[in-house]
């Protein structure tokens, strides 16, 4: 059976496809009409963030049996219409957690002592100490929106560097907010008693655009906020007016509602510190990441092992 990686992945995913028996095909960034014939006669495709797996591809795939994402988030999948067409989707959730949540905590950081600001500052031959004037993290309150495999990392790594934290998440438990020692609070307390705010859902109904107009002005003014989850979490114009009129001091993007972003709003300004969506982007994640999608593949067409999918109840 033949599988194609479609996106850019560690040596480690084809090599482990080749060993359980299976034909691997790596032709990361195809365009449209050749991923189309290619993946024609493919019964099953990984991909990560770059290729969308579309119902047209879906429609032109004519053998495929199960798409794999090798990373957390399938909205680059049309899953309703793999789910019409009986094609499992895969997710690998935890394979990414830690590189993920190390870069938010980065990212906090950076806001916090002004690093790429007076990196570029003093190379530039100027010496500017009064200038960056930054903030302890020791005291001050996160608010982690979304304590899932990544959140729930973040705040495990902030309330080393001793923080508070408050988490917001529908489905946690108050025992689960026990167990890991933060304060379950509601999304209106959290906005309105964090120093920093991190975000970390899915993208869906619920979390598109939460972060608006509205939203900002419930927030502590001063907020430094981290999305390191999916850029239309966010409405970007009202977030860069609320940073210019410094309702929000300072924020860090590592994601966009539209990417590749070579060209966005947060660009330039003195407040905002941009990464190209490099949260997950570590060796160590991508070497996880890419064998597990393979495993999760070769599972399913071998012998029908179902893992971490995200529409098992629909095929």
């Amino acid at each position: 059976m033949k599988v194609l990686i479609a996106d850019k992945a560690d040596a480690i995913c084809e090599k482990t496809l080749k060993a359980r028996g299976l034909e691997a095909v790596y032709k990361p960034g195809l365009p449209l009409e050749e991923l189309k014939k290619e993946i024609s006669d493919c019964e099953a495709v990984i991909v990560r963030s770059a290729t969308k797996i579309t119902a047209e591809i879906v429609e032109a795939a004519k053998k495929l049996k199960a798409v794999a994402r090798a990373g957390s988030g399938v909205d680059t999948i049309d899953v309703p219409a793999c789910s019409a067409k009986k094609v499992l989707v895969m997710n690998t959730p935890f394979g990414n957690t830690v590189s993920t949540a190390e870069h938010a905590i980065a990212m906090m950081m950076s806001l916090a002592r002004h690093i790429p600001q007076a990196h570029a500052s003093t190379i530039a031959g100027k010496w500017e100490k009064n200038k960056f004037e930054g903030v302890e993290l020791t005291g001050k309150t996160l608010g982690v929106v979304g304590c899932g495999n990544v959140g729930s990392v973040v705040a495990d790594r902030a309330m080393g560097l001793k923080m508070k934290v408050l988490a917001f998440d529908p489905v946690m438990t108050t025992e689960r907010a026990r167990e890991m020692g933060v304060k379950m609070v509601s999304l209106d307390e959290l906005f309105a008693n964090s120093d920093f705010i991190t975000f970390h859902v899915n993208l869906n109904d619920k979390t598109k655009n939460m972060v608006n107009k509205d939203t900002i002005a419930k927030m502590k003014k001063g907020v430094r906020i981290i999305n390191c989850a999916r850029g239309a979490v966010m409405v970007e114009e009202d977030v860069k007016a609320a940073l210019e009129s410094g309702h929000i001091a300072a924020m860090a993007a590592d994601v966009y509602a539209k990417e590749p972003a070579t060209e966005h709003i947060f660009f330039g300004m003195p407040n905002v510190i941009c990464t190209p969506h490099i949260a997950a982007s570590t060796k160590d994640a991508q070497i996880t990441v890419a064998r597990q999608a393979a495993e999760q593949i070769a599972d399913y067409l071998l012998e029908g092992k179902i893992k971490h999918a995200v529409n098992g109840d629909k095929i």
